[in-house]
C-alpha cells in the first residue's frame, strides 16, 4: 500500500528523492524547457548590459564623516529648494528688503515665510509673476495666488512656503516680520521694558 501512495504522488519530471524528502522543493529537480534557461539568463544580464552600454559612471562611495550639530549653521528642511528658487526670482526682479523667516516652530500652515517689497504696484505684480514662473519651472506648483489684481500685497502659496510681496507702505502697516519673527518680537519687548 505504501508503494501505491508513492506511485500516485509522483509526478512526471520529479525524482523519487524530491517527492520523498521534504527538504528538497518540488520544483528543485524539474527540468526547464530547452529555451527557458537561455531566456532567463538573458533577462538577468540585460539590465547589467544596459547600464554598461549607457556609459554611466558612478563615483565610488565615500565614507561620510560623523556630522556634529555645531558644524551645520543652517538647518536643512524640505522647503530649502523652493526657497532658493524664490530667492532667485526675487533677485532677478530686484525686489527690496527680502526677508526669509523659518516658522516651523510657530505654525503648521507653512515652514517658511518670504517677505519682500516692490517699488510700485506694477513691480509687485511682476515680482509675483516671476516667482510663480520660476516655481513652475522648478516643478513646484502654486496652490493659490491672492491680491494680484490690486498689486499692493500679493500672496503666493507654494505649500510649505508662503511668499508675501508688498508695497513698502503696506509692509510698514502690517509689520509681518514682527508678527512672525520671534527673535524680533523679543528684541522689541526688551527695548520696551
Amino acid at each position: 500500500m505504501a508503494e501505491k501512495r508513492a506511485s500516485t504522488s509522483r509526478r512526471p519530471g520529479v525524482s523519487k528523492s524530491a517527492s520523498a524528502g521534504k527538504s528538497a522543493g518540488r520544483h528543485a529537480t524539474k527540468r526547464p524547457k530547452a529555451g527557458a534557461a537561455v531566456k532567463a539568463s538573458v533577462k538577468k544580464k540585460a539590465p547589467i548590459r544596459a547600464v554598461k552600454d549607457t556609459g554611466i559612471k558612478r563615483p565610488a562611495a565615500k565614507p561620510s564623516p560623523a556630522k556634529s550639530p555645531a558644524k551645520s549653521a543652517k538647518p536643512t528642511f524640505a522647503a530649502a529648494p523652493v526657497v532658493k528658487v524664490i530667492e532667485t526670482a526675487l533677485d532677478d526682479m530686484k525686489a527690496v528688503q527680502v526677508k526669509v523667516l523659518d516658522v516651523r516652530k510657530l505654525t503648521d500652515i507653512a515652514d517658511t515665510l518670504v517677505i519682500a517689497s516692490g517699488t510700485s504696484d506694477r513691480h509687485v505684480r511682476s515680482i509675483a509673476d516671476r516667482v510663480i514662473e520660476y516655481a513652475k519651472k522648478a516643478g513646484f506648483r502654486p496652490m493659490g495666488v491672492e491680491g494680484q489684481r490690486d498689486g499692493e500685497w500679493v500672496l503666493v502659496d507654494l505649500q510649505d512656503v508662503i511668499v508675501h510681496i508688498m508695497l513698502p507702505r503696506v509692509r510698514e502697516l502690517y509689520r509681518l516680520e514682527n508678527l512672525w519673527d520671534v527673535s524680533a518680537a523679543r528684541r522689541d519687548a526688551a527695548v520696551g521694558e
